[in-house]
């Protein structure tokens, strides 16, 4: 494996791999930029098939990560960790502290949080090696906790900004919207749509998290590998990423897609084969922001009502994206990713933006 070579580098600061054998730990942590502040993105812990898919995921989520913080204007540059393994049986108290001495190596270059297969207590045994962390427990008023319910919210706004722009409605009722994935930013994100009078259409590989929306939301269970097919206004991916290529958008029939999930396009160019079948796209880093906002102002100091105000600049950023797209006749992602690497490169010009109180 030449990570140099790989499809997925792009000029990442710093690859750096973490073993330890007495806690079983295999971790990747890859920094992309420090334009803007030091990296920030949660730690992802999943059974990666190989070493070489694992690599490919964590370059991806931390350039993701660049381009997020700096579309939100947070003082964070890019970056993402992995955990090789699965968070339902190999993972244990010893392990993550001893991921947090790894981050811990880092002086600050890189902040973790908690991200899929990861959990706020999880975040508690990282912060026994590290204080280079965020995504804690929180007192009441504060800004901090699990960053889901945040990342839910953003992709809420983010979703009545791209139904006003694509279908001219100012709201969510009696519009369906099929949700790929129901764990923890699913399950939030089922709620509010259902209370702005959505129809929900649901999937999930855990099968107790569909039924858990359905009977709470009224959803309704469809098959995982049937979600993306389904006759719906909007669909909502929200669970693992690279699910947009030739194959599965020739079959897609929402004329929205504004979903938490990182990384949705396979591949960039997947954007024109979205705009050419007139479908929507709401780039993921930019609508699921929520979260690492969260993780922000928790970081460097705030309060709830705080994350609450940012969260609400997220509809405002991605109707930007749109509008531009529609007037250059270009890719929202195409877009996006160029006001990403211009606020990059500005960072390296001039003084590192702060969050203020």
């Amino acid at each position: 494996m030449e990570v140099f070579d790989m499809r997925e580098f792009d000029g990442h600061e710093l690859v750096l791999f973490g073993h330890d054998a007495p806690t079983g730990l295999r971790a990747i942590i890859a920094i992309h930029s420090t334009a803007l502040g030091p990296a920030a993105g949660g730690c992802r812990m999943w059974p990666y098939a190989t070493t070489t898919d694992a690599v490919a995921d964590v370059l991806r989520l931390a350039r993701g990560m660049s381009y997020k913080n700096a579309m939100a204007g947070l003082p964070f540059g890019g970056g993402k960790a992995v955990i090789i393994g699965d968070p339902r049986a190999a993972k244990s108290p010893e392990l993550l502290a001893s991921f947090g001495r790894l981050v811990d190596s880092l002086r600050g270059r890189y902040v973790t949080a908690e991200d899929v297969g990861t959990t706020t207590g999880d975040m508690e045994h990282v912060a026994r090696a590290t204080k280079y962390v965020s995504g804690l427990g929180r007192s009441p008023g504060e800004a901090g906790g699990d960053p889901a319910p945040k990342t839910a919210l953003g992709v809420f706004l983010g979703i009545q900004a791209a139904v006003r722009f694509r279908l001219g409605r100012a709201d969510l009722a009696g519009l369906t919207v099929a949700i790929q994935g129901a764990g923890g930013v699913g399950y939030h994100l089922c709620g509010m749509l259902a209370a702005a009078g959505a129809r929900l259409k649901v999937a999930d590989v855990l099968p107790r998290a569909v039924e858990r929306v359905c009977d709470e939301f009224k959803g309704t269970p469809v098959a995982t590998v049937k979600v993306l097919e389904e006759e719906a206004d909007v669909l909502s991916p929200c669970a693992l990423g690279a699910i947009l290529n030739p194959r599965t958008i020739a079959r897609l029939k929402a004329p929205v897609i504004a979903g938490a999930a990182n990384n949705q396009l396979a591949q960039g160019q997947d954007g024109e084969a979205l705009r050419a079948a007139g479908i929507l796209y709401a780039p993921d880093y930019v609508i699921n922001a929520g979260g690492i906002i969260s993780v922000a102002r928790e970081y460097y100091g705030g309060t709830e009502a705080q994350v609450i105000e940012d969260i609400q600049g997220i509809p405002a950023r991605l109707t930007e994206v749109f509008e531009r797209a529609r007037r250059e006749n270009r890719t929202t992602n195409e877009v996006a990713d160029q006001m990403a690497r211009e606020r990059l490169g500005s960072g390296r010009e001039t003084p590192r933006p702060r969050l203020v109180a």
